[in-house]
């Protein structure tokens, strides 16, 4: 009888989080244990999904006991604050940075293995393609807290026995988002998300102006891919994730367009974010010789499988709609 692998996964309700641990759940040896305070993710991403829950902090003590004691195969710790227009600095730094130092702490007495959510925030404006060690200058504390976790990951690289690995995002989209859309008024859900629905409800679609910014979009799809690659990564760092593909805003609107039959006049405003990046791209070099990985989806591929999924009514993270 084969034993049982134990995940914990923290903002384990949340967009990534959900669809990481829908992932792990597919292999019936594995078990999952989410680790989320609720104050955004939502319950309604952990439906199909047969696992522990705990609405607790991703540093609560009883868990950092159980990871320091051996209790699991691996974290993946993805909890954080993931909103980029909140300026609090001590409260980003207490709750990104801080906490993650003390996971960090509890893993390295297991030797248990550590996959944490880094971010392309940590790159601000700085030239595309983004590669990992340079032009890591962020233009805002979000991104900040994000490099800070990254510097403190590389100070365990040599003393962590179990490996540490760390993701940077790039602009994340797909099904399990839809929580973000109806609790912050759009603030973080994806502009695929947000331009489907308004769309669908016969509103305008805004951009700032012109819709020329480019970004590197990554279906859910892919960055599932990487978090499980990372399970077999045989050496520590942090690597981007990422399309490897810059594509503008307008571009996104024209794919909608053609996949729902429509076409769009778009409404340009100004931007008000003066730490808005303008252009992110990953580059993937690093991220193949760490994980052994690289993306599938372009983003044509990528948003018609999320708006197919829309059409059809799904809200669930990827892996639990597949499954259900």
């Amino acid at each position: 009888m084969s034993k049982k692998r134990r995940y914990a996964v923290t903002g384990g309700a949340g967009f990534i989080g959900s669809n990481i641990a829908a992932a792990l759940l597919k292999e019936p040896d594995n078990d999952v244990v989410i680790i989320d305070d609720f104050t955004s993710g939502d319950w309604r991403n952990l439906i199909h999904l047969d696992c522990e829950v705990r609405a607790a902090d991703c540093d609560d003590p009883q868990l950092l006991r159980e990871i320091a004691d051996g209790h699991y195969t691996a974290v993946f710790h993805e909890a954080a604050i993931t909103d980029t227009t909140i300026m609090d600095q001590r409260r980003m730094i207490e709750v990104n940075t801080n906490a993650f130092t003390r996971l960090l702490e509890a893993t390295a007495c297991s030797a248990t293995r550590l996959i944490y959510a880094s971010s392309a925030g940590t790159y601000g404006n700085s030239p595309a393609p983004n590669r990992v060690g340079s032009g890591e200058l962020p233009e805002n504390i979000y991104g900040f807290s994000k490099l800070a976790m990254d510097r403190v990951a590389a100070r365990w690289y040599e003393r962590h026995q179990g490996g540490v690995i760390g993701l940077r995002y790039f602009n994340v989209y797909g099904p399990g988002e839809h929580h973000k859309n109806e609790r912050d008024g759009n603030k973080t859900a994806s502009m695929m998300l947000q331009l489907y629905c308004k769309a669908k409800a016969g509103e305008p679609l805004r951009l700032f102006k012109y819709g020329e910014q480019r970004r590197d979009f990554v279906y859910i799809g892919d960055v599932i891919g990487a978090n499980m690659a990372a399970l077999q990564a045989t050496t520590s760092g942090v690597c981007n994730v990422g399309s490897g593909q810059a594509r503008c805003f307008n571009d996104v609107v024209n794919i909608l367009g053609d996949a729902l039959g429509q076409q769009f006049d778009v409404e340009y405003f100004d931007n008000p974010f003066p730490f808005y990046q303008n252009h992110t791209a990953a580059d993937l070099s690093h991220t193949r010789q760490l994980l052994n990985w690289q993306p599938v989806y372009s983003l044509e591929q990528g948003m018609s499988a999320y708006i197919q999924l829309l059409e059809q009514g799904h809200r669930a993270p990827l892996e639990a709609v597949c499954a259900s």
